[in-house]
């Protein structure tokens, strides 16, 4: 996320010291492009961190690794590739639900 920032900061401020044609750019990319990307990853990555402190809440409250739809154990192995995941797998892609 810090790395980001600075990203971000960077192409807001090299614009800022340029008067540029943003729009008709014919070496690629338009800085418009680039400064809305690169903040839509920061704020994918801040969305993330939210997630996984959630996640520390469960893991302090005894919570964490049960689905909070069917409250049946989330396999390991999810919680190993998602480790913030809320859900078991049935649950996650509605196929639990169809059973019911």
């Amino acid at each position: 996320m810090a790395a980001l920032s600075r990203d971000f900061e960077a192409i807001v401020e090299a614009n800022a010291l340029v008067a540029v044609d943003d729009e008709h750019d014919p070496e690629g990319s338009s800085t418009a492009f680039e400064r809305a990307h690169v903040a839509a990853l920061l704020a994918q990555a801040r969305e993330h961190l939210a997630e996984l402190d959630l996640a520390v809440e469960r893991l302090a409250s005894g919570d964490y690794g049960r689905c909070e739809v069917c409250g049946e154990p989330i396999p390991p192995a999810r919680l190993e590739v998602r480790p913030a995941a809320t859900t078991c797998v049935g649950c996650a892609d509605g196929s639990t639900e169809r059973r019911r």
